[in-house]
């Protein structure tokens, strides 16, 4: 069997669903296939972010697929305890992949795994070759000896209460918990009155984390139930059932050889985390699969090459953009003592509101990037210092 499509999409994750929904909203006569190796495209996540991540015009479309939205959150420290208002808003996996199968049709094939690509075809496990103008692969981070990275590690249990939990919007960061070998907090999304997710989620480096084992990584989640279930019994809350669980990894990048990750990749056009496109420092990439979506709308060209050299400037870009979130991320992981690395947080937190909103959004200006180091550190000036000077993939492992 053979195809020939304008544009394959290897991962049905949620990089590539925006791609695949954005062109069928404003180039519907483009023949593009999405193929995705499990039962259902999006996996099992819920998708955060800010509502001021997004411009207006972004919202317009995003929006049928936001499953619940709060008009403010809070972030609780052991010496700070803060209501922002702003919004916040997710993406329940289930909803997007709804939204997939009835937008794409037959265009979406589920249960298909690729053996091989390049960037004009996909071999698929089963020995059929698929061709097209171009394939992106979005099958999620891909680990490079030119990244040095942390991980934000979690799982998280949707839980059902026996009675109302209380809470009129998220908590998305609790560090009044215990820490541990790094930074460590329960966020907390309140779906209906008496049913919320609970992940207990830490900050922990390459050492900790195997990505060969995908979403499971080197954390053992037994101890991460155990966590949320001392989180809900401490906090009140009687469950009544678990209903669902999700755990994952994600990438806190430090340092790195941006120009060799990409020449890494071949000539083969990337999407989502195996971009590169991700906040440095929370994870989130939503905004940034918004952002490539439409991007890619807007090309004339969608063959391989002019595919590759659009989505490489786009990551570029973005990399240039986030060297003082790495410097961030350097103090937070390489600084101080595993169990205060709260206080970096804690004081962020005492920040004005417009400057959080700003760092969530990655738009941060030379003032806010001034006041954010300003006045005394929350971790050892000298420890500081190095952690900040330590600019190089090769530096950061061989000073560990």
């Amino acid at each position: 069997m053979t195809a020939r499509h304008d544009l394959i999409l290897v991962g049905g994750g949620l990089a590539n669903g925006l791609i695949a929904l954005r062109l069928k909203q404003v180039r519907p006569e483009l023949d593009v296939l999405v193929l995705e190796q499990d039962a259902a495209p999006g996996g099992n996540h819920t998708w955060s972010f800010h509502d001021s991540d997004l411009t207006p015009a972004q919202w317009n479309w995003i929006g049928p697929l936001v499953s619940c939205r709060w008009a403010h959150h809070e972030v609780r420290f052991p010496q700070r305890r803060r209501t922002l208002h702003s919004g916040y808003a997710s993406i329940f996996s289930q909803d997007f992949a709804l939204v997939l199968r009835e937008t794409l049709g037959s265009a979406l094939r589920v249960e298909v795994r690729a053996s091989q690509l390049g960037p004009t075809q996909v071999r698929l496990e089963d020995g059929h070759t698929l061709h097209a103008g171009a394939v992106i692969d979005g099958r999620g981070v891909a680990t490079s000896p030119h990244l040095a990275l942390g991980y934000q590690a979690f799982l998280g249990q949707e839980l059902r209460l026996a009675q109302p939990h209380g809470l009129s919007g998220p908590i998305l960061m609790d560090a009044t918990v215990a820490q541990g070998q790094g930074y460590r907090f329960v966020y907390v999304l309140p779906f209906t009155r008496d049913t919320l997710l609970i992940e207990d989620t830490h900050y922990v480096d390459s050492n900790q984390v195997d990505t060969s084992q995908g979403d499971k990584g080197r954390l053992d989640p037994q101890h991460l139930r155990d966590n949320i279930a001392d989180y809900a019994y401490a906090t009140g809350w009687q469950v009544q059932a678990m209903l669902r669980e999700e755990s994952g990894v994600l990438p806190i990048t430090l340092a790195g050889d941006f120009e060799a990750f990409w020449r890494e990749a071949d000539s083969q056009p990337r999407s989502g985390l195996r971009a590169g496109l991700f906040h440095p420092t929370t994870g989130y990439s939503l905004p940034h699969a918004v952002r490539l979506a439409e991007r890619i709308a807007r090309l004339d060209d969608l063959s391989a090459p002019a595919l590759f050299d659009a989505i490489r400037r786009e990551a570029l870009g973005e990399w240039r953009r986030q060297g003082y979130f790495r410097l961030l991320n350097r103090m937070l992981f390489l600084a101080g003592r595993p169990e205060q690395r709260w206080r970096v947080m804690q004081r962020f937190y005492g920040l004005p509101e417009p400057l959080v909103q700003r760092f969530y959004a990655g738009r941060l200006t030379a003032l806010d990037k001034l006041r954010i180091v300003s006045g005394k550190p929350p971790v050892p000036m000298g420890e500081a210092l190095r952690a900040a000077r330590l600019g190089s993939p090769h530096q950061i492992r061989t000073a560990k």
